[in-house]
């Protein structure tokens, strides 16, 4: 199985105070920008928007999975965002979101993309994990929760 451990980067840890999905999503993709990920910010965030538009990324417990796969990319990143309060994210369980994690990467890898997702999801249905990330106010601390996966 893939280590999720290694498309994540504490720079790419924010701890956010926003009411909307898209703040949230705002939020998050001008980290990775800032972390220097992102090859053209506005094309990434389009790509997250317009997933969106397609269906939510919010599957459940919680947690939102926000994901665009570009053509000029070479390497998966996974950015990771915490929200102060819920946010409504149209769950499939309804749930107001508290965990983000952005996927970001190229569009030519879909076996790695498609292992990455697994890796993460398995982490992430761990109640315990999730509880902790929501306690945590370090990016370094929210990393080590991943280290095993």
């Amino acid at each position: 199985m893939i280590k999720i451990s290694k498309y994540l980067d504490a720079n790419l840890v924010t701890f956010l105070n926003v009411a909307t999905r898209d703040a949230a999503l705002l939020a998050m993709v001008d980290t990775i920008e800032a972390s220097g990920k992102l090859r053209n910010k506005e094309t990434f965030y389009q790509a997250i928007s317009e997933r969106e538009k397609i269906v939510s990324t919010g599957i459940g417990m919680g947690v939102a999975i926000p994901h665009a796969k570009l053509s000029d990319y070479d390497d998966f990143f996974i950015a990771i965002g915490i929200l102060q309060k819920g946010v409504d994210w149209n769950a499939l369980d309804h749930t107001p979101v508290r965990l983000i994690f952005m996927i970001g990467g190229p569009d030519d890898k879909q076996t790695e993309y498609l292992q990455i997702l697994s890796s993460l999801t398995l982490a992430i249905k761990d109640e315990e994990r999730r509880k902790k990330m929501l306690t945590l106010n370090s990016p370094h601390a929210i990393i080590d929760l991943f280290k095993e996966f």
